[in-house]
């Protein structure tokens, strides 16, 4: 499994969700693999881009670069790895928060 945080404009939201959301039911969709779409500012980001989290396959991220190049880029390492521990932090506390409830 590969991580992948990709990076954008607020101005392209509506074209993001398009390709996020297309064809959930297919094999290589986004929504069969999942993914996390953050506002910058929610992770202490910049506030003018939302930001992709995708932990998938090595060929579904090619796919992943593929589909989303017109709207959205592959972050810079540091800012990638950034992102990528607050939202994992995120789901552990979450799922500890669960454990609690149901515990």
């Amino acid at each position: 499994m590969k991580t992948r945080v990709y990076e954008c404009e607020g101005a392209k939201k509506a074209a993001l969700t398009k390709i996020l959301e297309a064809d959930p039911y297919s094999e290589g969709s986004f929504a069969r693999v999942g993914y996390k779409v953050k506002d910058g500012g929610m992770l202490g980001e910049d506030k003018a881009k939302m930001y992709v989290y995708v932990n998938a396959s090595d060929d579904f991220v090619k796919k992943a670069d593929e589909l989303l190049k017109d709207v959205a880029k592959p972050c810079e390492p540091e800012v990638e790895k950034r992102i990528a521990e607050k939202i994992q932090k995120e789901e552990e506390d979450a799922e500890g928060g669960l454990g609690s409830i149901f515990g």
